[in-house]
């Protein structure tokens, strides 16, 4: 596959995974998320020629982005449809945007990777606004406080976590220098 056949292919996989995810929850069909996350994820893996990068980032963006996820819902800022397994964590449906958003961190974001700038500037309106989708569109979460300290803290919370994840795997693939050779 070209390189810019496969760089739709991951766009478009993403925004599958990221509407059944938002959708899903919207309607009550939780399931819808994780099952296109495990399939996109799956099909990343499988045909998109950077396996162990995938695996690295998915171990790197899942934690750091239910963490996110997570520390909203606790604050009671974020309120997620279908809030299984605790109401106070990010629901699963999340962790399937998370791992599907994962996906596209070598494939189609991976222009960011030298980008520290143009990642947080993607996180900074990015982020808020596919919470601001998902709430308007989808009721898949509403807002637990004023929505422009929401958006706010969101923009912020995006506009660090971008621009670190691609610091984490950078850090994550670099060489361990050999002390016995030193």
């Amino acid at each position: 596959m070209n390189r810019a056949l496969a760089t739709v292919a991951n766009v478009v996989g993403y925004q599958v995974v990221w509407l059944a995810s938002v959708a899903g929850a919207g309607v009550g069909l939780a399931w819808a998320g994780p099952v296109s996350a495990l399939a996109f994820v799956a099909a990343t893996l499988a045909f998109g020629g950077k396996r162990a990068q995938d695996l690295r980032l998915l171990a790197v963006a899942l934690p750091l982005g239910i963490l996110l996820d997570t520390a909203f819902a606790a604050s009671g800022w974020l309120r997620y449809a279908e809030p299984w397994p605790w109401t106070w964590a990010a629901p699963a449906w999340i962790w399937s945007l998370w791992a599907g958003f994962a996906m596209t961190l070598n494939h189609s974001m991976a222009f960011l990777r030298e980008r520290p700038a143009a990642s947080a500037l993607l996180g900074l309106f990015g982020g808020p606004l596919a919470y601001w989708a998902a709430a308007g569109a989808f009721d898949a979460v509403s807002f637990g406080a004023p929505v422009a300290w929401v958006m706010g803290a969101l923009a912020v919370g995006w506009a660090v976590v971008m621009p670190a994840l691609f610091a984490l795997d950078a850090r994550l693939a670099a060489p361990v220098p050999d002390k016995a050779l030193a």
